[in-house]
C-alpha cells in the first residue's frame, strides 16, 4: 500500500510517500510544498492544491494520512493552516484517495510507543524505521514521514478492513 503522509501548513506542506507492504516500509519520496510569504492567501492555497494534485497523480497513493489540527493558544494563526489542510483534503478526495487523520499524540505513540515523546525521539525512530541515512532538514517533511509510518502501523491493519466492510 502506498501512503502519502501530510503535515499541513500555509507556508510549508511537508509530505512523505512510503510503500508499506508485508510489514516493511520503503521510502518513495519526501519533500515540501512551499509558498512564498507576502503572497495572497488564495494564491498560496491554489499553489498547494496544484502541487498536491501533482503528487497524487505521480504516486497514486491508496491512503493519505494527515495530521489533525491542534490549537494551543492562538487560534488566529491556525486558521490559515486549517485552510491549507482543507485544500489538501479536497485534492485527496477528488483523487479518490482514502483519508485518515492522526493527532500528534497518536503519531508519537505509534512511532515511539509513548505519547509524550520528544520530537527528536520521533525523528530518530522514523529514520530507523524507514532506513534513512539522515532525516530531512525540514521538520515539516520529517513530521509527514512520521505520519505516514503511523498510518502504516495503525491504519493498515486488517481490523480497519473488518470495520469498514
Amino acid at each position: 500500500m502506498i501512503i502519502l503522509g501530510i503535515d499541513p501548513g500555509l507556508a510549508i506542506v511537508g509530505y512523505g510517500v512510503v510503500d508499506y507492504t508485508r510489514g516493511r516500509f520503503t521510502t518513495l519520496a519526501y519533500g515540501a510544498i512551499t509558498t512564498p510569504a507576502h503572497t495572497k492567501v488564495e494564491d498560496r492555497l491554489a499553489t498547494i492544491f496544484e502541487k498536491m494534485t501533482g503528487l497524487l497523480a505521480v504516486y497514486h497513493p491508496q491512503d493519505m494520512a494527515i495530521e489533525e489540527l491542534f490549537f494551543n493558544t492562538n487560534i488566529t494563526t491556525g486558521i490559515p493552516v486549517a485552510e491549507a489542510r482543507g485544500v489538501c483534503l479536497l485534492a485527496a478526495k477528488q483523487a479518490g484517495v482514502n483519508i485518515c487523520e492522526y493527532t500528534p499524540l497518536q503519531v508519537k505513540q505509534s512511532i515511539v510507543g509513548y505519547g509524550r515523546a520528544e520530537k527528536k525521539e520521533v525523528m530518530m525512530m522514523t529514520q530507523t524505521i524507514l532506513g534513512l541515512e539522515k532525516m530531512p532538514k525540514l521538520d515539516d517533511t520529517a513530521d509527514a514521514l512520521a505520519i505516514a509510518v503511523c498510518h502504516g502501523h495503525t491504519g493498515c491493519s486488517k481490523l480497519r478492513d473488518f470495520y469498514n466492510n
